[in-house]
């Protein structure tokens, strides 16, 4: 009991000096972060390279195939030990890490790094259709671990510097600051709290400054868009949002159909399904490379002229099967720049089709920056980190209005077609294939937990005595137009409050449901 007081106090006292130290935790984050994803970015870069130049030698020597596969099989052996040592480096890992800033899971930060960072490389040598951006996301946050466990923060300022090293990770391997600001909190955090904000900011611009350094100043997409949409041909906008927000919900249950496929196939291990795609990519690179990797060489085939639809349509459903078959099986890589990628085809393909009902062709380029926009916001959920993030990648703001028009309208029809986001999905399916895990270390440790009372929810205009609060859970402050007020019974909130609220970690997750409700409209 003593010891449970103790620890109350301790994080009450540390919260008045938590801002200030989570500007500098933050800066440490975003270097660290920065470096390691960074240097991870130039690995996987290298390692594509490597699959590509022995998929040519191969190409002009077919008698060298036979050998080829089975040094894909071999790889896929190697890859299967480091998932077997550390089950967490599977897939992208921002399920993983939202579960851990939630408390729902518990990750070893060092093998996380290690083991993502050597099996996501090899993956990449395997030519499978993966991203860096989720790795990226993942390696940040155990980096932010790291440095919270080496200083002994508490568990709130620890998840605080995960979501920083989240949003650190994305920043780098993007080049995309505001991105990650708002994927990490709008993802992973799942709060725009001003504690989360300040280390979370500093982290991310930090981390960009570094990787600019070394992959210089260009937009990491190379579509160059001449002139902005003219407002009379909206009309596809509105079209090319309901294309791809159709295919977005599509993308979501053909992956989560391949992921349940996965675990019918009795004659491997989960660790060595990623055997599976590595054989596909010695088959399907053979004859159409341009689908394998990440996607930077579609990227490039995109900006040739004379693009044939069937062709762009056929590229489309390859890219797709390879993309789910890599990421269905658990192999360490994320779905994001393939889903990109997807989303480009998409454009490209309704662009050729507007171009042959009489839309300029000098607009070509603008359906590719909006589809890749809208497929995002369909799978993933998140409009305003897909707005802001292809607005940093292409470089220019002249695209803003018509990439949030689209990703709205896509946004809504993956919501009328009642599609989950890849994400919450992905995490549901987490949790529920992990073993139990014991809390006893969390059993007498407390965390504070800030919400902004909402208009229109159950706390607004009324006073704290008449909230039906959870159990275990207390308001240690209340913070109005700046000012902190000490919170009594008879204190009324109103929108706009900044709530701090005292709650044990051992009931962190229901906790956090039930105060949401409350404070949430």
């Amino acid at each position: 009991m003593l010891k449970n007081q103790s620890d109350t106090a301790n994080i009450l006292r540390e919260r008045s000096k938590l801002n200030k130290r989570l500007a500098y935790e933050g800066l440490l984050v975003g270097i660290v972060s920065g470096a390691v994803c960074i240097v991870y970015r130039l690995v996987l870069s290298n390692a594509e390279s490597i699959y590509f130049t022995i998929r040519d030698f191969v190409a002009h020597n077919v008698s060298y195939w036979p050998l080829w596969i089975i040094g894909l099989i071999v790889l896929g052996l190697i890859i299967s030990i480091f998932l077997k040592w550390e089950p967490m480096i599977g897939g992208s890992g921002i399920p993983q890490l939202e579960a851990e800033v939630q408390g729902r899971i518990d990750e070893c930060w060092w093998r996380v790094l290690l083991a993502k960072f050597c099996a996501g490389a090899l993956a990449l040598v395997g030519g499978l259709s993966l991203g860096r951006e989720g790795p990226s996301i993942q390696l940040g946050g155990m980096v932010g671990k790291a440095l919270a466990k080496k200083g002994k923060r508490v568990k709130t300022e620890e998840r605080y510097l995960m979501t920083a090293g989240a949003a650190a990770g994305l920043s780098a391997a993007f080049n995309a600051p505001l991105a990650g600001i708002m994927f990490a909190l709008e993802e992973v955090h799942k709060n725009f709290s001003t504690s989360a904000l300040v280390s979370v900011m500093i982290a991310s611009i930090t981390a960009d400054f570094l990787s600019r350094n070394i992959f210089g100043l260009s937009p990491t997409l190379a579509f160059s868009i001449k002139e902005t949409f003219p407002l009379k041909n909206y009309i596809w906008v509105i079209i090319l949002g309901i294309i791809a927000g159709v295919l977005g919900a599509f993308y979501n249950k053909v992956t989560m159909g391949t992921i349940k496929l996965y675990k019918k196939t009795p004659f491997l291990k989960k660790h060595q399904r990623v055997i599976i795609p590595l054989v596909l990519s010695g088959i399907l690179g053979f004859y159409c490379p341009l689908v394998m990797g990440g996607g930077h060489k579609l990227v490039e085939y995109l900006n040739e002229p004379n693009l044939v639809l069937s062709t762009l349509v056929l590229l489309f459903i390859l890219k797709l099967l390879i993309s789910c078959v890599s990421f269905g099986s658990g192999a360490a890589g994320g779905i994001f720049f393939p889903l990109l990628i997807l989303g480009s085809l998409i454009g490209a393909s309704v662009g050729k089709v507007a171009i042959m009902c009489g839309v300029p062709s000098e607009y070509f380029m603008n359906f590719i920056i909006m589809a890749m926009a809208a497929y995002f916001s369909a799978i993933v959920r998140a409009p305003i980190t897909g707005i802001v993030l292809i607005a940093e990648m292409s470089g220019t703001l002249k695209m803003l209005l018509p990439i949030a028009l689209v990703s709205f309208v896509s946004y809504y029809v993956a919501n009328l077609l009642h599609s989950e986001p890849i994400y919450e999905s992905l995490l549901t399916n987490l949790l529920n294939n992990q073993p139990y895990q014991s809390m006893e270390e969390y059993a007498d440790s407390k965390e504070l937990i800030g919400y902004t009372v909402g208009f229109g929810s159950n706390a607004c205009d009324h006073y704290i005595k008449d909230l039906q609060l959870p159990r275990r859970s207390l308001i240690v402050s209340v913070i109005r137009g700046g000012e902190e007020i000490i919170p009594k019974g008879d204190t009324k909130l109103i929108s706009g409050d900044r709530i701090i609220v005292l709650v044990d970690a051992f009931h962190l997750d229901e906790t956090k449901l039930m105060l949401e409700s409350v404070f949430t409209s």
